[in-house]
């Protein structure tokens, strides 16, 4: 593992956008997004999806410095064109009017079409926790998903995710993909030279796969739960969810009608579907933040079952990461990431990151 300075990093990422033509604003917000990911422990969602970004670009297939509109809204809800933007740029966007709508009206409800891959859900889910609302942020991807009784995927890793301010500090933080694993941890696995866990993956027979480029190259994820008889089918129902408030609603491209998504950059705009939900809890209860910190707190306190892994409360592993992220000032990347960094470095004519060690 190499390290590099966080600012490094982050004015690395934001000179390759900028070297493709993104506007400075466009480029340091996505920057930004992927810095977070390697901050919190995410590095499959960091530098390691930079070049996707920069190939859409350089291939036409996203337009950077398009102007997202509104189309239709209302009180509470609305529908946005991303135009071609960066994931970051519509995310910013559709989740500020979804924060604005909530503050009058106690719900904003926002979906959009025609964007492209904005990284963690958490992120933008995270944006509405800290003006003092439960931010909810969906998104589908590239079909990868193989349903339960299927050889072949039928739907993306489909994110979710929810993130909620507590009393005393504390802030409930869930982000998950709806299967097994993010497509990105097998591609850091393959990063790494290193096989995968039993569960993540198959290969093109329908059979699971320890072999991490297979399972890339075959691109069928599992879904969360595995097979049929370990409850598979929940995690196809998230999944299918999560296609239910993001392409369907938002006429944007939908499952089996999504591209994949490789470091070629080919294929059309991806036409990605967005959905960002910001809820005021003081609509509600009184006291959510004090129960809320409450619950957290009782689950950390639990009995482990290996006195060496404590109970976590969703949230606390990122946390975690990102105290240690910030007390180093720098993040990690393994060799591989590296060598792809400096190529991509020389290919754009940028000033290559500066390694610590």
């Amino acid at each position: 593992m190499a390290r590099v300075a966080t600012t490094e990093a982050l004015r690395f990422m934001t000179d390759c956008l900028k070297a493709v033509g993104a506007s400075a604003k466009a480029a340091q917000q996505q920057a930004e997004l992927l810095i977070e990911a390697d901050r919190v422990g995410h590095p499959s969602h960091g530098l390691n999806r930079l070049e996707f970004y920069i190939n859409d670009i350089l291939s036409g297939d996203c337009k950077p410095n398009n102007q997202p509109q509104i189309l239709k809204e209302n009180a509470s809800t609305a529908w946005v064109d991303a135009n071609c933007v960066l994931g970051a740029t519509a995310s910013h966007f559709a989740m500020d009017i979804a924060i604005k709508k909530a503050k009058t009206t106690g719900v904003g409800w926002v979906t959009v079409k025609g964007s492209n891959h904005n990284g963690m859900a958490g992120y933008w889910a995270k944006k509405a926790a800290n003006e003092g609302l439960i931010g909810m942020a969906f998104t589908n991807t590239s079909p990868l998903l193989a349903p339960t009784r299927s050889k072949k995927a039928a739907l993306g890793t489909n994110p979710l995710s929810v993130v909620a301010p507590a009393a005393d500090g504390e802030q409930f933080y869930l982000d998950m993909a709806t299967t097994a694993v993010a497509v990105g941890k097998i591609e850091m696995q393959m990063r790494k030279g290193e096989s995968i866990p039993d569960g993540w993956a198959q290969d093109p027979s329908g059979t699971t796969t320890n072999d991490a480029e297979l399972a890339f190259k075959t691109g069928c994820l599992m879904p969360l739960g595995g097979r049929e008889e370990t409850a598979g089918y929940k995690g196809f129902g998230l999944a299918a969810m999560v296609e239910l408030f993001c392409g369907i609603s938002s006429g944007a491209k939908y499952g089996h009608h999504i591209r994949s998504w490789s470091h070629q950059g080919e294929g059309g705009p991806a036409n990605l579907g967005h959905c960002f939900i910001a809820v005021d809890p003081e609509n509600f209860a009184p006291g959510f933040g004090d129960r809320l910190t409450d619950s957290i707190r009782h689950w950390r306190e639990l009995e482990p079952a290996d006195n060496s892994l404590p109970v976590l409360a969703p949230g606390d592993k990122e946390k975690k990461a990102a105290q240690l992220t910030d007390s180093l000032g720098t993040v990690s990347y393994v060799k591989q990431q590296i060598q792809s960094s400096q190529a991509l470095a020389k290919k754009l004519q940028v000033k290559p990151m500066e390694i610590v060690n």
